[in-house]
């Protein structure tokens, strides 16, 4: 039988590791704690995003609740109109026919009348009332917008750094960590705005 060579394989695996460590093991610290970081921020904005967008749909819910509210007042105020005319056409007739109106038909038409006044106050202010909450439905939505491109650029950063580590190219890891500031930026745009 043939002797074995023998191979000194740890001291084999010590210089291999030595190599890998000197060549990118630093650099792959950095890396991995930088995506690390991103991702716990593109977390964030994900949140912050889905958020927004909740909050401004609720509120756009309640906004096309006060208008249906406000829609049906005025056709309330439309109907009260519409008694008040005939009772004052009513009023009319018996004054062409030279007689005196009764009392109750005078204040018929002005009930309806007053009623008229409290029922626009009521749909007027549920108008105000709608157009508040589609107001913050807005502004919650542009805050959204900022968010979601936050995320998109976290993604990508993310993605340039497993670029970045598995190539070890340190210009693409550069490229992972401006593409993360640009979306830091974007994710604090909205809280520098209030």
């Amino acid at each position: 039988m043939p002797e074995e060579i023998e191979v000194d394989t740890d001291r084999l695996r010590e210089t291999i590791d030595e190599e890998i460590a000197r060549e990118g093991g630093s650099l792959l610290r950095w890396i991995s704690l930088s995506t690390a970081l991103l991702a716990a921020l593109a977390a964030i904005a994900s949140l912050r995003a889905g958020a927004t967008a909740n909050e401004a749909l609720v509120l756009k819910t309640d906004a096309t609740r006060f208008q249906a509210q406000a829609s049906d007042q005025w056709a309330y105020y439309q109907a009260k109109g519409i008694k008040a005319a005939v009772a004052q056409g009513s009023a009319n007739a018996w004054r062409v026919a030279a007689k005196p109106v009764p009392p109750e038909i005078a204040a018929l038409a002005a009930r309806y009348t007053a009623e008229q006044d409290t029922i626009r106050v009521a749909a007027g202010e549920l108008e105000r009332q709608r157009d508040e909450r589609s107001s913050e439905a807005d502004a919650l939505l542009r805050e959204h917008e900022y968010y979601a491109a936050a995320v998109a650029l976290f993604q990508i950063s993310i993605a340039l750094g497993a670029i970045a580590a598995l190539t070890r190219i340190r210009p693409v890891w550069y490229g992972s960590l401006l593409a993360g500031v640009a979306g830091i930026a974007l994710m604090v745009t909205p809280l520098l705005r209030h």
